[in-house]
Formats: structure tokens, C-alpha cells, sequence
């Protein structure tokens, strides 16, 4: 007699065809069959049950990050499907593919005032690429398919399926979907590249302006090709940290992202011809380089650009965007930039490079600038870190250097406290044998701390610091900077030395860099999380908004 088969059962035989390797999440009776096939199958993709359906969903949305291909989230109904929304809201906001699956009451109580019932397509219809609710077990294998190639098709993001406890339970008798071949985008068109080269060749300043879709490691090694042998300036948005490589620093000043102060702003107002190489507005509204909507701007992307006011290109380079770079650089072979514009560069990496000598910090706290400075020294070219919201993500995005794609991960699109120690525990899991550095403030710390126990369940190479001041300390500075004052940023203290060790890492205090340096280096390669408290002084965080540049500058 065949052995019977039940919807979950397909569920995870479509994952195990997908190469799903880990898939994170939270049990619940409406769900918890496919939960059951997960724990006791061998072939299934790992589990890795968290402490909260967010913490699950950000875990995802990394796999995303690192991997293009989509991370996958499992949770029960009602508030655990509720708790995804912001996980899959950051996730579909700022490109990353997930796949999450939320269980749903039976298909006879959906209209019911029945425990946990709701409407969870509804619910995440606006903040996903797609959202549907499964009403026929023999139709879950293909909805797993569709709702994977729509999550990592065109810019990344998130999809959603609901899935009632009786079509998960159901007996089928309906085989896997097996992923189909992914379609092949060739680069855009001979007479729109013709057009970008003869527009760089006329410009004065040219400036490639690289965001979150230039990240992928395979446009990023075609623009390093590019950039070998045309030096063209360039600016990277937060999330396009780590495309220039340390062989090609001299083409690389800053990253923009945050107020219109840095090099990178000036640089693009100052620009005749903006190349955006795989930007999206989200990780800095055109409104902030392109204030006075004067900038000439052509597109290379693999998706057309949303319009606005700020952002009007004049040519969309549409297809596979490294095969438009590599296709780009015969046209340019032997251009270089006027005399003129080297020496405006110059002058600029000057500014870049002068650093305020007269740092003040209070005894027992760390300046930020010190801090950068001395986990520069610390961090490997191949280590991740990631990065939470927070004053701290402006110092680190603005002066700590990373020179691999996608090894320094920022939430810039919906600035979403809390992603840092999720993004690290799936960045230890995809890159084994690599120490993972995470940081967040002592106000994001505890959006998503509960996941610490989770890293130290996985036994992860994970060193986790917080820069600790006792306030929501990004807001506070630009109150400040508003009305002179501050309002609802101030918080109670937590030992997070002793946080750490009651859920069985360790824990230590570092007041000086010195002892960050020393505990740091003390800490054995493969050893399971660390959590560093960080004493800062955020007294300059005012001078964050300031003009930084000379008026020639601008």
C-alpha cells in the first residue's frame, strides 16, 4: 500500500526542489504539519526555529541579500503571520526575494469569526510582490513555484502564501513542481549603449552613481572590469557598500544616503552625466542629489525607472547589467576624464581623506570616528558586518570602508531598527568558517535581542556590539537640530554584559578601544556569540547634518 501524502508533504518536497536550504520560523497548529516533515526528514531543509516571526523574516530576507535567491519563512496564524509584515515590508522595499508561508484557519472558518482567522492576503497585498491564499492542495506545488520566480524576478522582494490548516492536511496525490530554467536577459541595446558612451565621452564629470542592484556580485565584478580600465568617479548608496574593490579606491568617493553633506552629494550636483548603475530611489530620493533637477541622468538596470520630478533619465539601459557594462567598455577603451575634472577629484579626495584631529570623548566613552577607526583595523576584506539603524549606521555607512559586495549590509530603504543580529545569524549559516560582525544601538538592540539565543543555540561565529548611550539617540540629534531640544528618546539601562550571559553567551564591556581591540582579537575564530557593550559618546552626532564641503564644492 502507497504511503499517503498530505499537502505539507508537497510544501516541502517544492522546497527541497527549489534548493531551499534553511527555512526559518515559528510553529502553530495550523501549520505545524509541515513543521513535523521539516524536524524529521533528512532531505528537508534545515529548521531553524526562532524566538519571533520578525526575527524569522529578516533571517529570509538576508538569505535574499547574500544569495539572490529567495530566503524562506514559515509561521502559524494569526499574530505570527501579522508578525512578518515588517520583515517582508524592509524585504520587498529594499530588494531582497523571500518567500514566506503563513498558516490560515480551515477553508470553512475563513468567513468566520474563528480563532486566528483573517485576511492574510489582504494583509500583505500592498507591502509584497504577491499574496495569495491557496484554496486547493493540488495547486500548492505550482503556487510555490510562481510565488519563487515572482520574489526573484525584476527588482527582488517578498511573496506571501496563505495556506489553511485543511489544505496543508489534506491527502494529494500531486508530484512537486521541479524550478523551471531561469529566463536569460540579454543587455540592452546596441544603439542605447552606443548613446551612454558617446554621452561620457562628451561629458566634463561623469559619475556612476551605484546602488543596491550593482551589489550583485556578478554586475559588481563587471563595473570592477569597467573601472579597470576607465576611471570613472563613483558613489555608492548604502546599500551598494562594497563594489569598489581596494585596487580601484582611487575611482571611489563616499556613499550617499543620508542628508545632502557628503563628498558623494557634491560630486553628483557637481556631475554633467549621472550613470545610475542598479539604483533605486528608495535608498536616497533623487529630491536629495538632485535638488535644483539639473542633473542629466542615464539608467543601467534590469527594470525601468520609477519617474518623479527629481529623477527623469534621458536613457534607459534595460537588460542584464552586467552584460550592458561589459558591452559599455569597448566604446570607452582609451577615454579618460579633462585635466580639469582630475583636479576638481583632487582637490575633493583631500576634503574626503581630512579627518577633524581634535576628537573629545568623555572618560570611559568611545567617539564614533575612534570606534570606525579601530574596527577597521580589526574587520577581514571577507567578514561580514551588519549594520542596524541608528546613529551608528550613518558612522559606519559614511566612514568604515568594505571592499566586497554585500559584505557590509545596511536597511536604508525602510531604515528598520532591529535587522542586524537576524542578517548576521543567516550570514554565518551561508558563509561557514567566516567570523560575522553585527551592531546595533542599545535602542535597536532589543527589537530583535531575543534572536541571541538562537545564535547561541546555532553555536554561530558571531561577534554582536552595541553602541550604547541611552537614548533613541538618531532621533534625538535631529530634534536637536529642529527645536533645540529633545522628546520620547529616552530609555531605562540594561546590562547587556549579563543579558548576554543569561542566554549563554559571553559577555563583555569595552570602555576604551584598546580593550575593544584586545577582547576582540582574545575572542578563538569559531567561537559561539560574543556580545561587546560599547559606552559611546554621541556629543558630535549634531555635526551630522552639517555642511562639510568648501562652497567650491558644490
Amino acid at each position: 500500500m502507497a504511503e499517503k501524502k498530505y499537502g505539507s508533504d508537497l510544501i516541502v518536497d517544492s522546497l527541497i526542489n527549489h534548493g531551499v536550504k534553511y527555512v526559518f520560523g515559528i510553529p502553530g497548529a495550523k501549520i505545524d504539519h509541515v513543521f513535523d516533515r521539516l524536524e524529521n526528514d533528512e532531505k528537508a531543509p534545515q529548521l531553524i526555529v526562532t524566538r519571533h516571526e520578525q526575527g524569522a523574516a529578516f533571517m529570509a530576507q538576508a538569505v535574499g541579500r547574500l544569495t539572490g535567491k529567495p530566503g524562506v519563512a514559515l509561521v502559524t496564524s494569526g499574530p505570527g503571520v501579522s508578525n512578518l509584515a515588517t520583515g517582508l515590508l524592509t524585504a520587498t522595499a529594499e530588494g531582497d526575494a523571500v518567500l514566506a508561508i503563513g498558516g490560515q484557519v480551515k477553508r470553512s472558518d475563513l468567513l468566520k469569526r474563528s480563532h486566528q482567522s483573517m485576511n492574510n492576503a489582504a494583509l500583505f497585498a500592498p507591502i509584497t510582490k504577491y499574496s495569495a491564499e491557496i484554496q486547493d492542495p493540488a495547486t500548492l506545488s505550482e503556487s510555490i513555484a510562481n510565488a519563487w520566480r515572482l520574489a526573484k524576478s525584476g527588482k527582488h522582494g517578498a511573496s506571501f502564501l496563505s495556506i489553511p490548516q485543511d489544505v496543508t492536511d489534506a491527502e494529494i496525490d500531486t508530484k512537486a513542481i521541479k524550478p523551471m530554467s531561469e529566463p536569460k536577459m540579454g543587455n540592452a541595446s546596441i544603439d542605447d549603449i552606443n548613446y551612454l558612451a558617446q554621452a561620457i565621452k562628451n561629458a566634463v564629470l561623469p559619475v556612476i552613481l551605484v546602488g543596491a542592484g550593482g551589489s550583485d556580485p556578478i554586475v559588481a565584478k563587471a563595473l570592477r572590469h569597467l573601472l579597470s580600465n576607465v576611471a570613472i568617479p563613483v558613489v555608492e548608496t548604502f546599500q551598494g557598500a562594497g563594489v569598489i574593490s581596494r585596487d580601484l579606491e582611487h575611482t571611489f568617493f563616499g556613499r550617499v544616503g543620508l542628508f545632502r553633506n557628503q563628498p558623494g552629494d557634491m560630486l553628483l550636483k557637481r556631475s554633467d552625466l549621472v550613470i545610475a548603475v542598479g539604483y533605486d530611489p528608495i535608498e536616497y530620493e533623487a529630491r536629495n542629489w538632485n535638488a535644483e533637477i539639473d542633473s542629466r541622468v542615464v539608467v543601467i538596470d534590469n527594470a525601468i525607472a520609477e519617474i518623479d520630478t527629481y529623477y527623469q533619465p534621458e536613457r534607459e539601459l534595460i537588460g542584464n547589467i552586467s552584460q550592458t557594462l561589459d558591452n559599455l567598455l569597448p566604446a570607452l577603451i582609451g577615454y579618460k576624464l579633462p585635466q580639469g575634472s582630475v583636479d576638481y577629484l583632487t582637490n575633493l579626495r583631500k576634503i574626503m581623506n581630512t579627518r577633524e584631529e581634535n576628537i573629545h570623548h568623555e572618560a570611559g566613552l568611545i567617539h564614533p570616528l575612534e570606534f570606525v577607526d579601530a574596527f577597521q583595523s580589526i574587520v577581514k576584506d571577507d567578514e561580514t558586518v551588519t549594520v542596524d539603524v541608528g546613529s551608528l549606521y550613518i558612522w559606519m555607512a559614511r566612514y568604515f570602508k568594505s571592499y566586497e559586495p554585500r559584505h557590509l549590509l545596511f536597511s536604508n530603504g525602510m531604515q528598520t531598527l532591529g535587522v542586524a543580529l537576524p542578517w548576521a545569524i543567516t550570514a554565518a549559516l551561508l558563509r561557514p568558517g567566516k567570523r560575522v560582525y553585527s551592531m546595533s544601538g542599545d535602542g535597536g538592540m532589543l527589537f530583535t535581542g531575543q534572536e541571541l539565543e538562537t545564535a547561541v543555540r546555532l553555536n554561530l561565529p558571531i561577534v554582536h556590539i552595541i553602541w550604547n548611550d541611552g537614548h533613541f539617540d538618531m532621533v534625538k540629534f535631529q530634534e536637536e537640530k529642529k527645536y533645540g531640544r529633545s522628546s520620547g528618546v529616552d530609555f531605562g539601562p540594561v546590562d547587556y554584559v549579563k543579558y548576554a550571559e543569561s542566554m549563554g553567551a559571553k559577555g563583555y564591556r569595552a570602555t576604551t578601544t584598546e580593550e575593544l581591540h584586545d577582547i576582540i582579537k582574545s575572542i578563538p575564530q569559531n567561537e559561539g556569540p560574543v556580545v561587546i557593550d560599547v559606552p559611546i559618546d554621541y556629543a558630535d552626532n549634531i555635526k551630522l547634518a552639517d555642511a562639510l564641503l568648501p562652497e567650491e564644492f558644490y
